[in-house]
């Protein structure tokens, strides 16, 4: 019977310690990461925005 106390108790506890693991993974991003996500999202536009001039200009002289 102690056995099998003692395999609970160790069971318990490994699945409590690994959960705890996993909310330490889960923490808020800083400042730094999220900054970086904007100006990858500015300059994701700005590739798009130039894309689409081209493509009008394009147009343009085809039109010529």
């Amino acid at each position: 019977m102690k056995k099998v106390l003692a395999l609970m108790f160790a069971l318990a506890l490994s699945v409590s310690m690994s959960s705890f693991a996993f909310a330490q993974g889960d923490k808020p991003m800083d400042k730094m990461d999220k900054m970086d996500k904007k100006e990858e999202k500015k300059e994701k536009k700005h590739h798009k925005q130039h894309k689409k001039e081209k493509k009008d200009e394009m147009k343009k002289d085809e039109a010529k």
